[in-house]
């Protein structure tokens, strides 16, 4: 069975609260790369809609709170061996509530139901049954949280596996984050799995610290080494300063014509008694 790629995004407000989609998810967004595009309302503009529904030739889009247009507020789909239930969870109180939303799945009989509103993205599993909230997809403010980030969802689904890729996008860095997780139909648990860039990017800190501690630690020793030889070269001059006065000193002791008298003596002794 082929897999299914399908595009979850929702919460757009372009041009009201943010000007356009970030480039960097456009560049890796393009036409037919997907096969299945689901937007959770509240896009903004004419112009973004035609973008988003020129990105697969199926395309799902539910009413969201600000949208004026006469769209469905909630759909089933089927793809692959899931029924996938849409909407745009302002319906639902409280608002991203996993109770509440649980509710909602089962009036909609989904085995995973996919809402938004809050801004929040959300990959949880209550009930045997997947929870997923794309976000904002353009990071357009929300009065709910104090800081939106700008994220999207893409799923791959084949038969009865979802791989679920989440999207987020740093502001501080402008860098991607993926986060990966794996979804067996009717599962308990979702499993969340490490992606081999994130255990690349570790090993290059691992390096890095690793380096800058080896070139800390010839600093150190650098230090030691001219500590030492300041102290050696200390050492060797001590001695000689030492050494100066007391040759000074033995100068004036010195008395050989002492020795030459005392034989003299003995000799005038030896004339005398002859």
């Amino acid at each position: 069975m082929n897999p299914e790629l399908v595009l979850v995004v929702g919460d757009l407000f372009i041009p009201q609260r943010t000007p356009d989609i970030n480039e960097q998810f456009k560049s890796v967004l393009t036409p037919n790369k997907v096969q299945h595009v689901l937007c959770l309302g509240n896009i903004g503009n004419q112009e973004t809609y035609d973008w988003l529904k020129g990105l697969s030739k199926d395309f799902h889009i539910i009413k969201g709170d600000f949208d004026q247009d006469d769209e469905d507020e909630k759909k089933v789909i089927q793809i692959g061996d899931f029924n996938i239930g849409i909407i745009h969870g302002h319906q639902v109180l409280p608002w991203g509530d996993i109770e509440a939303l649980g509710i909602a799945q089962r009036q909609l009989g989904c085995d995973i139901l996919i809402s938004g509103h809050t801004h929040k993205t959300q990959v949880e599993v209550k009930d045997n049954v997947l929870f997923l909230n794309p976000g904002s997809f353009s990071g357009a403010f929300s009065p709910l949280i104090e800081d939106t980030i700008p994220s999207f969802i893409l799923m791959v689904l084949t038969g009865d596996e979802a791989i679920i890729y989440l999207y987020t996008l740093n502001d501080k860095n402008k860098k991607f984050e993926v986060n990966k997780y794996d979804y067996k139909k009717g599962a308990e648990n979702l499993l969340e799995i490490e992606n081999e860039e994130d255990d690349d990017d570790k090993k290059d800190e691992e390096e890095e610290e690793h380096e800058q501690e080896h070139e800390e630690e010839q600093e150190r020793e650098e230090e030691h080494e001219e500590e030492h030889e300041e102290e050696h070269e200390k050492e060797q001059e001590k001695p000689k300063e030492q050494e100066q006065p007391k040759e000074q000193a033995q100068e004036p002791q010195e008395e050989p014509p002492k020795e030459q008298t005392q034989e003299q003596e003995s000799n005038e002794i030896k004339d005398d008694a002859e």
